[in-house]
């Protein structure tokens, strides 16, 4: 329930006085409360405004759960959900086909938002400064031999999927595979990600009439979240 700076150091490997100044920091913010008289830590009521925060975030898993079993079984392939993390998004949600062979997805790792359909559709309709500060990062690694890398042609991309309103990759983030994605929208942009992937043979001459469907799907979840495209 309780831990000291000490407790925290030692369990931590780090130093003393480094776990002080966290917790400064943290008992600033109200994550961390200090009881003056024992001079130990507990959790405070910032937590329960993180806690609030990520749970708003995860509405959307709810909301769009019925969307990714109708597009899955449409397209007889697997559809997923994905939201931002910083500069990394990660599946929250996937819905596969009853099929010999699927595509599957690791729900919970991060992605950099370069590499696939449903990173660049997410960093596509970020505000420019955003996508600038992105791209300055120096981290544009290849993830496969098919991952946009050079910067000036990752832009280009990027504006022709604002155009189209949705982003495809053959491979870019694993051999093999291949997927359509677009975003949903609020207000407030982009809040997350809805894809179509498959094996990239069988899923690259259905990608139009995928496309398709996956904006449909992914307007109709706009539109529930109170967003009028412009």
């Amino acid at each position: 329930a309780t831990l000291g700076s000490t407790e925290s150091a030692t369990e931590l490997d780090i130093s003393k006085a480094v776990v002080h100044r966290i917790l400064t920091s943290l008992c600033d913010r109200e994550v961390v409360i200090a009881d003056p008289e024992s001079r130990r830590y507990s959790l405070g009521p910032g937590v329960l405004q993180l806690a609030s925060a990520y749970r708003s975030r995860l509405d959307l898993r709810t909301l769009a759960r019925q969307t990714l079993v109708q597009l899955s079984r449409t397209t007889d392939e697997t559809a997923t959900l994905s939201l931002r993390h910083g500069w990394s998004r990660t599946y929250v949600d996937q819905v596969t086909p009853d099929r010999e062979v699927t595509m599957t997805v690791s729900l919970g790792r991060m992605f950099p938002l370069h590499a696939g359909a449903s990173s660049k559709a997410l960093l596509a309709f970020l505000p420019s400064e955003e996508i600038d500060a992105y791209l300055a990062t120096g981290a544009i690694d290849a993830l496969t031999p098919q991952t946009i890398v050079d910067r000036d042609a990752l832009r280009s991309e990027l504006e022709s999927i604002r155009r189209v309103g949705y982003a495809v990759s053959f491979g870019e983030r694993q051999a093999g595979a291949a997927s359509v994605a677009a975003p949903v929208f609020s207000d407030e942009g982009p809040v997350g990600v809805v894809s179509i992937c498959g094996p990239l043979e069988r899923f690259a001459p259905l990608t139009n009439d995928f496309a398709r469907r996956l904006l449909e799907a992914t307007t109709g979840l706009s539109a529930r979240l109170g967003y009028a495209r412009p």
